[in-house]
């Protein structure tokens, strides 16, 4: 890792090969950018960026397997220190709000041109946030109606780990789900009452169902 002087390394992950190869084609064409991986899927690619870790991960947001913020979440747990960029051909100010909480260092469209889309990833490489201009606006009005809801702030893999919870889920069989350590969930868990005030499953299921936290 790093960008010093180095070309910036950047890994993509999109299960459209049409787009996903015109994007690994402007990459491979800026001379400050190398292409280090490719793949069509979430899972694979929380693998792949973990062994090749790359400077920055351009993520789709519908993947197969893994959506895009699970895969950033996957990364976060981790450890990864690869800055994730979403591009998705969806602009709702919900969505932005949701990546960028999870971890994303910027969210462009994929109506952008190729050269925004580098421009993006040299962004966010360099330490930078970048958004598309065309969403600054539903990503602001998410932040203030955030700001206003009094409702427990769970993260999106503490709601996903609930939400497995209250189906009747172990924290193992949770840890195999999302390729976690038992003990990592049980962390999020412990997290997750602390948040809600509670002490335990069966309580943090009720509260964050009352609450609305879940559905």
């Amino acid at each position: 890792m790093g960008t010093g002087g180095a070309r910036i390394r950047v890994f993509v992950a999109d299960d459209h090969p049409l787009y996903r190869e015109g994007v690994v084609r402007a990459i491979k064409e800026r001379p400050d950018l190398e292409l280090v991986g490719q793949c069509g899927e979430g899972r694979l690619a929380v693998a792949q960026v973990q062994e090749l870790e790359p400077d920055v991960v351009v993520l789709d947001m519908r993947l197969p397997s893994l959506s895009g913020i699970q895969v950033i979440t996957a990364l976060a747990d981790a450890g990864s220190p690869t800055r994730a960029l979403v591009l998705s051909a969806f602009d709702d100010g919900a969505l932005v709000y949701e990546a960028t909480a999870a971890g994303a260092h910027g969210y462009v469209t994929k109506d952008a041109e190729r050269q925004v889309i580098c421009d993006a990833i040299a962004a966010v490489a360099r330490g930078r946030s970048y958004f598309s201009a065309d969403i600054h606006d539903g990503l602001a009005a998410q932040i203030r109606a955030h700001r206003h809801d009094d409702r427990p702030r769970l993260s999106s893999r503490e709601r996903e780990i609930l939400a497995l919870t209250a189906e009747g889920r172990s924290s193992p069989e949770i840890a195999r789900l999302l390729f976690l350590s038992t003990s990592t969930v049980k962390t999020h868990l412990q997290n997750v009452y602390e948040k809600l005030e509670v002490s335990d499953r069966a309580a943090a299921v009720a509260k964050a169902l009352r609450q609305g936290v879940l559905h």
